[in-house]
C-alpha cells in the first residue's frame, strides 16, 4: 500500500464501512483539535468512544472515557489515533490485542509510522496515515465546500447545506478519484505536459 497517496475510494470505502470508532488521545477540552474531530464524527452518525487514561470518570459528549483499548469491551471498527507518531505503535500492538480484530488503523495529521502499518497491514487490517477522518468526511461529501474549500469534488448540483445529525453521502465522483471521462482527460493532459 502506498501510504503517500490514498484514492477516494479507498478513504470512501473506509469511512462508508466502518460504524465505531476508537479515538485515542480524545480531550473533552472543546479547543482541542481532537475535540472537533470526535464531535464532527459523533453528528455524523458514527458510534464514537473517547480513549484517554488522563480523563477516565469523565465523558466527552456523554460518552464515558475509557483508559484504554483493552477497556473498550466490545467491537470497534476502527481505531484513530489522536496521537504523535512517537506513540503509534505502543497503539498499534494494543489495537492487536483487541478481540475481535478492527478493521482500520486512522492516524491523524502529522501521525505516521510506518512499521507500525506494516504490522497491522500484515494482520489484516487497513491503514491511512497523516490523514484526518473529519476532514476526508467533509471533503468527499462535498460538504466542506460550503466553507468556500475546493473538495475537488465534480457535481452539477451542490451538496446540500448540513445540519445537525445530517449524514451526507460519500459517493460524489472526485477529481482524484478519477472515475469520469472528463477526470481522465485532464489526468492525460497533465500527465502530457510534464
Amino acid at each position: 500500500m502506498n501510504h503517500d497517496a490514498y484514492a477516494d475510494t479507498y478513504i470512501r470505502e473506509i469511512l462508508n464501512g466502518v460504524k465505531s470508532i476508537a479515538m485515542v488521545g480524545a480531550s473533552p477540552v472543546n479547543v482541542r483539535p481532537s475535540y472537533f474531530a470526535f464531535k464532527y464524527l459523533a453528528q455524523r452518525g458514527y458510534d464514537m468512544i473517547p480513549v484517554n487514561p488522563g480523563h477516565v470518570g469523565k465523558s466527552l459528549l456523554e460518552k464515558p472515557f475509557v483508559g484504554s483499548l483493552l477497556d473498550i469491551g466490545r467491537p470497534v471498527d476502527m481505531v484513530d489515533i489522536f496521537r504523535n507518531s512517537s506513540h503509534v505503535m505502543a497503539v498499534v500492538d494494543e489495537a492487536l490485542k483487541m478481540k475481535p480484530l478492527p478493521k482500520v488503523i486512522w492516524m491523524q495529521l502529522g501521525a505516521r509510522d510506518d512499521a507500525a502499518a506494516e504490522m497491522a497491514e500484515a494482520a489484516g487490517l487497513k491503514v491511512v496515515m497523516n490523514r484526518c477522518p473529519k476532514i476526508e468526511y467533509g471533503r468527499l461529501s462535498s460538504e466542506i465546500s460550503w466553507m468556500g474549500v475546493n473538495s475537488r469534488t465534480l457535481s452539477s448540483k451542490r451538496a446540500p447545506v448540513p445540519t445537525q445529525g445530517m449524514r451526507l453521502s460519500l459517493n460524489r465522483m472526485s477529481v482524484s478519484g478519477g472515475q469520469t471521462a472528463a477526470s481522465d482527460r485532464a489526468a492525460k493532459d497533465r500527465n502530457d505536459l510534464s
